[in-house]
């Protein structure tokens, strides 16, 4: 029986899994190879081998009532974009509320994992560790691996003919830390991530001239989304994912394309991804835009050539002056610690059954948590994992025998795609929203909506089309949250409250109310058509 398990990282997805298996009555201890928790989130003016870094000014992408722990929502006093130093203090109130720290080896390197000689039989695996120049090793029943995949840069210098000949300074957006070393620089920033357009638009508030580089574009869409509220909390419905689902992808493309396309002409900005049919995730930023309309940023095509000053982009003949290049170029991951036979990782992704665990392995005791990349929060996705992760541990669930997972991983990388709904084509992506609950649904943790309609209504209706806010996965099954309906139904309140801090009188009227009632009734025949 499985009691002792190893978790290497004390990131958002290692603390979330020290706190699952307390819940289930496992022992969990955590290496962290760092002197603190927090992994992504912690900011730090050098970057730090083996550890994910952040420039100073990152503010998270998703909203804090769509990207807390499932039971512990942010202080209602936090901005719905928390910055880094916000959410490390979030982390460290969780750690704290949840007695996590005893759990946790601090400066420990993990060296190795191997399967024990009898792995075939116990399952248990042998951890080797390093700290403070002393090695020693233990016996694990379990292991749940939680590194992250922002560790490894990808910097393909080949890919850039003539950079060897450069005379100015480049580096990898992983070193970039402040902006001060821009200012009257002329900058290229190549890559159109949101790590690559926020350092661009940042850059752009110091440097001569900044050019933003991309060769297939992006969709950019605001923080702020319809009437000021989340992106989130609008684009992450359960209904909107059934309508989603349900329609052909040409139309949900054409839908999508029409929405990004509200806030500005994609096209005309230069920025409009080539290939509207496969998901890329959207880049999040608020500024570009007015940057972009005010020559403060100019978008270019792919480099074709780099010279000993300047750069030459395809399509331009022009050679531009450049002082200083950065690369957003992404990453690779990989994990030193485990065998290739453990596990192999292969053009951006791993033979991991339900992206967690090795599928070849005879015994279900090593498993990677957040190694994903949803359209949504990692953070209730790895504590979803997580969650699910122990109750295979506990034996509460069986997984499938290894040939049967081994032929579902292939068929994932296959990519083939059904026709209907948004297209997650490229590595490690998947539909949030469907990931998540069939998860939930291996342990009886997904809300039931027909039976909630006769009971709750109120509830069922905010759960079907609000938010998909974390607090759903906590209203039934193990690890039950008690608080979790009122935090659904308080999610809006905590939302206005961090921004409405000047009181403004509303005006209404007859008319107004009137609207407001059709549309109420609309909504009710609307869900009696859906669930009955």
């Amino acid at each position: 029986m499985v009691k002792r398990v190893a978790i290497v990282g004390a990131g958002v997805s290692g603390l979330a899994s020290i706190k699952c298996c307390l819940e289930e009555g496992l022992e969990p201890t955590c290496f962290e190879r760092s002197c603190d928790l927090g992994g992504l989130w912690r900011f730090t003016e050098h970057v730090e081998e083996g550890r994910a870094s952040l420039y100073k000014s990152v503010v998270s992408n998703s909203s804090k009532e769509m990207s807390c722990y499932s039971d512990f929502p942010f202080p209602e006093d936090y901005p719905n974009f928390v910055p880094n130093s916000l959410f490390l203090e979030y982390l460290k109130l969780y750690s704290t509320q949840f007695n996590l720290l005893r759990c946790i080896c601090f400066n420990t390197k993990v060296c190795s994992i191997t399967k024990r000689p009898d792995f075939d039989v116990s399952g248990q695996w042998e951890v080797v560790t390093v700290h403070e120049g002393k090695q020693s090793s233990d016996i694990f029943d379990a292991v749940m691996v939680c590194t992250g995949f922002l560790t490894n840069l990808h910097l393909p210098l080949d890919s850039f003919p003539g950079i060897q000949t450069f005379k100015g300074q480049y580096f990898h957006s992983r070193q970039y830390k402040h902006p001060d070393i821009f200012k009257d620089k002329r900058v290229l920033v190549v890559g159109m991530g949101n790590s690559g357009t926020d350092i661009a638009v940042e850059a752009s508030h110091l440097a001569k001239k900044v050019f933003l580089s991309t060769t297939g574009g992006a969709w950019v869409i605001s923080r702020v989304f319809d009437s000021g509220y989340p992106w989130d909390m609008i684009f992450m419905t359960r209904f909107q994912n059934m309508l989603r689902n349900l329609l052909p992808t040409p139309i949900v493309s054409w839908l999508i394309s029409k929405k990004m396309n509200s806030w500005f002409n994609h096209v005309n900005y230069g920025v409009a991804p080539e290939d509207r049919t496969q998901l890329r995730e959207p880049v999040l930023n608020d500024e570009l835009p007015g940057r972009i309309i005010t020559g403060k940023v100019l978008i270019k095509p792919s480099i074709k050539e780099v010279k000993e000053n300047s750069v030459v982009f395809n399509n331009t003949p022009k050679e531009e002056p450049i002082d200083i290049i950065v690369f957003a170029t992404g990453y690779t991951f990989a994990f030193p610690f485990l065998e290739e036979s453990i596990v192999k990782v292969e053009d951006g992704q791993a033979s991991l059954y339900k992206y967690i665990f090795p599928a070849h392995l005879p015994k279900p005791t090593l498993a990677v948590i957040g190694l994903i990349k949803p359209l949504g929060s990692m953070i209730p996705t790895g504590e979803t994992q997580a969650r699910w992760v122990v109750q295979v541990l506990k034996g509460a669930i069986t997984l499938p025998p290894p040939s049967v997972m081994m032929r579902e991983v292939n068929e994932r990388k296959k990519n083939k795609h059904s026709g209907f709904g948004l297209c997650y084509c490229k590595a490690l992506q998947t539909d949030y929203i469907t990931y998540i609950d069939d998860l939930l649904t291996s342990f009886n943790a997904k809300p039931d909506l027909r039976a909630m309609l006769l009971t709750d209504p109120r509830l069922a209706l905010s759960i079907f089309f609000g938010p998909c806010s974390p607090y759903h996965f906590r209203l039934t099954g193990p690890g039950k949250w008690e608080g979790a309906r009122k935090a659904i139904l308080t999610q809006w309140d905590r939302t206005v409250k961090s921004t409405k801090t000047r009181t403004v009188q509303e005006s209404s009227s007859s008319f107004e109310t009137l609207l407001k009632l059709f549309g109420f009734l609309a909504l009710l025949v609307a869900v009696f058509l859906i669930f009955l």
